[in-house]
């Protein structure tokens, strides 16, 4: 959502996304939206998600599936330090 200052309703989105690796589904369809100016904690408890989520986020583990989107432009990155570069 976008308003007349070109600002979107969310800074970070992340839906749908899930990751797998052999034996173990780490993420189950997960979804995260962060608006400006908000503070937020990830908890959970030990192997509930919280690093792998954050690792697709950084570009360090590609994520099976959905999608992560910057201030309303979806994102794929490539690797962490393509991750580092959009900030």
């Amino acid at each position: 959502m976008e308003n007349s200052q070109n600002r979107h309703e969310y800074v970070l989105e992340m839906e749908g996304i899930s990751k797998e690796f052999p034996g173990v589904k780490a993420l189950d369809n997960v979804t995260l939206k962060i608006r400006p100016n908000s503070v937020h904690a990830l908890m959970g408890e030990n192997g509930a998600g919280k690093s792998t989520l954050m690792k697709c986020l950084f570009g360090i583990y590609k994520k099976d599936t959905g999608e992560i989107s910057l201030e309303g432009q979806k994102i794929e990155f490539k690797n962490s330090k393509d991750a580092l570069e959009r900030g």
